[in-house]
Parts: C-alpha cells; sequence; structure tokens
C-alpha cells in the first residue's frame, strides 16, 4: 500500500518531515478502516500485511512515537501498552533494526528492562495500568524519567535516519506517478 507522490511533487518528499508526511496517508487509511471495523484485531492484521518492510517499520514506529512524545507520563504509559503486546513490543524493536538504529533499540531494551523489573504487564490480559501509576512508584518513575530524556535526545536522530532511509528506498515508501 504504497503512498501516491506525482512526479512534479518529488522534491517536496526531501525535507525534514519526510518520514511524517509518508506517515501521514497510512495512519489516515488506518482510522478510517478501524472505524468502520467491529473486528479490530483482523483488520489491524490485515492492514499491516498490506504494508512494505520499510512502511510496517514506519508505522509502529511513528505510532508510538506520536504518543509517547508528548510527555513524560505518555511515554511510561505507551511503553507500558507496547510492552504489554508482544508482537506490537517487537516490531516496535524490529523498527530500529529496520531503520539501523542502535541508539534506540538500546533504549527500547532499557525501556523493557524497567518494565520488567517493575512487574509491569505483558500481556493486555487483565491490563490495568494507568497513567498515575507512574507517580505511586518513586523508583520507577526515576528510572522512566531519565530513558525519557534519553528519548527526548535520541528521537531527533531516530527521525532523521528514517528520513535518510526513505529518502534512499523511496520505492518502499511511495509510488511516484505523473
Amino acid at each position: 500500500m504504497l503512498v501516491k507522490i506525482k512526479k512534479q511533487d518529488i522534491d517536496l518528499i526531501t525535507c525534514p518531515d519526510l518520514s511524517q508526511k509518508c506517515f501521514e496517508p497510512l495512519i489516515d487509511f488506518y482510522k478510517s478502516g478501524i472505524s468502520n471495523e467491529t473486528n479490530f484485531t483482523q483488520f489491524k492484521e490485515q492492514f499491516y500485511e498490506r504494508l512494505s518492510e520499510g512502511q510496517k517499520a514506519l508505522f509502529i514506529f511513528h505510532t508510538y512515537y506520536s504518543h509517547a512524545s508528548k510527555s513524560l507520563i505518555e511515554f511510561y504509559w505507551w511503553s507500558v501498552y507496547y510492552y504489554a503486546q508482544p508482537k506490537s513490543w517487537l516490531a516496535l524493536k524490529a523498527s530500529t533494526r529496520y531503520f539501523k538504529d542502535e541508539p534506540m533499540l538500546l533504549l527500547f531494551e532499557k525501556i523493557e528492562l524497567a518494565l520488567k523489573q517493575s512487574n509491569h504487564p505483558n500481556t493486555l490480559e487483565d491490563f490495568t495500568v494507568t497513567r498515575e501509576d507512574l507517580d505511586k512508584n518513586i523508583e520507577l518513575k526515576a528510572s522512566i524519567s531519565s530513558l525519557h530524556v534519553i528519548f527526548e535526545n535520541t528521537t531527533p536522530l531516530t527521525i532523521r535516519k528514517i528520513n535518510n532511509n526513505i529518502e534512499k528506498n523511496i520505492q518502499e515508501f511511495v509510488e511516484i506517478i505523473d
């Protein structure tokens, strides 16, 4: 499911927000599809299977990033939420491998370790984690806070790596049309 870009607009895709421009049509399609579905899991899997490998990496990273980048609390909650979905957590880590982003992969591994050590659920079954839980555990908050700082410092480099990958492998992300 490649994003279509007109030949005359090709220069527009080599910009600092290239990854966002390639992500937006995907998330728009996803949101419109999911709103019309009753079987969310099936739709999510079918949608994901239609993506190229690069689009899968872009989609999973950007869905996480768009939420986790808002604040420390959102970083915590979305990390826990993805971690509680083994397929999503593995896909998120795989996205960093796809984009050859070792620092972000190391960060995700540190997040995983912090969540394991604090006995966070690794399944959505009986998932009861709330955003407020972070304030109830001083050690966890200190750990997550330091990881959030790393996330904020690492993310601009990650976005740059994603943009560079898209530029070098444009056919993996967009279809140029006349």
